[in-house]
């Protein structure tokens, strides 16, 4: 199977991006994939959620790749990558990111700086998911041009409004214009609060407005204390609460995206 490359984007925050990003990867690696998890925001939230507490301390992380690359610099693109205990890889990141927005705006093929980077990898893994940060810079933008689908988490606490229209914007111009094979991998309802009666209207309102024109997951993540404290201890919800209905529903949300493969 060709390895499948997926970024996970919200130009909003709080919508449990990175938790989707990392629970995701772990399902996946659970069912036998070879998964490596990117990490592109800056704040290094899903370096520090899989246990690496201290991202600035570390030596390589994307920055080093992006600088390498727009240095013209021989680097191994697998030179920094970690090994987490539960079966997954993943290159970290963490400040040193934000100083390399205007270096990438000024380099040659600068949409194209993470998808260089990242080809030669794809031999290695089934799975390539990028967790991005919630604005629509460039950054993000590379792991558009460096993806075959973006997944769009919603939160139900909110009715996705502008946010969402301007992602899906964003994600129609960069097929257009730079990566003609991106898709919408689908957009997933998280942080759902089944006692909520704004849950259920913001769920209804997604499925309304977009299924007709994308694919809206059947699979729904709940809210879970569970969910919230696994990121802490440096462990997936599996290894936390693998019994919990998180953990059952993104084993379900990875059935999903493997039935489309």
């Amino acid at each position: 199977m060709p390895c499948r490359t997926i970024a996970v984007a919200n130009q909003k925050g709080g919508t449990g991006k990175t938790a989707t990003t990392l629970s995701l990867g772990m399902a996946l690696a659970r069912s036998g994939q070879r998964v490596l998890l990117v990490d592109t925001d800056p704040q290094g939230d899903l370096t520090k959620s899989l246990g690496w507490h201290a991202p600035d301390a570390l030596e390589t992380t994307l920055a080093n790749h992006l600088n390498a690359m727009i240095e013209g610099v021989i680097l191994d693109p697998r030179e920094g990558i970690l090994s987490h205990d539960e079966g997954i890889d993943l290159m970290p990141a963490n400040i040193e990111l934000a100083g390399m927005e205007m270096p990438i705006l000024m380099a040659m093929s600068r949409e194209q700086l993470v998808n260089m980077w990242m080809s030669p990898l794809k031999a290695d893994y089934d799975f390539i998911l990028f967790d991005c940060a919630p604005t629509l810079g460039i950054i993000p933008i590379n792991a558009f041009v460096a993806s075959d689908s973006v997944l769009v988490p919603v939160s139900a606490e909110y009715l996705p409004a502008s946010a969402m229209a301007g992602l899906l914007k964003t994600v129609g111009r960069v097929r257009r214009q730079i990566n003609p094979s991106l898709e919408v991998e689908g957009i997933l309802v998280t942080l759902s609060d089944s006692r909520n009666n704004l849950a259920h209207e913001v769920e209804e309102t997604i499925r309304r407005q977009y299924s007709s024109a994308y694919r809206v997951f059947d699979t729904v993540i709940p809210r879970a204390v569970s969910a919230a404290e696994a990121p802490a201890a440096g462990m997936s919800v599996f290894s936390y609460d693998g019994a919990g209905k998180v953990a059952r529903a993104f084993e379900r949300l990875a059935e999903e995206v493997l039935d489309r493969g």
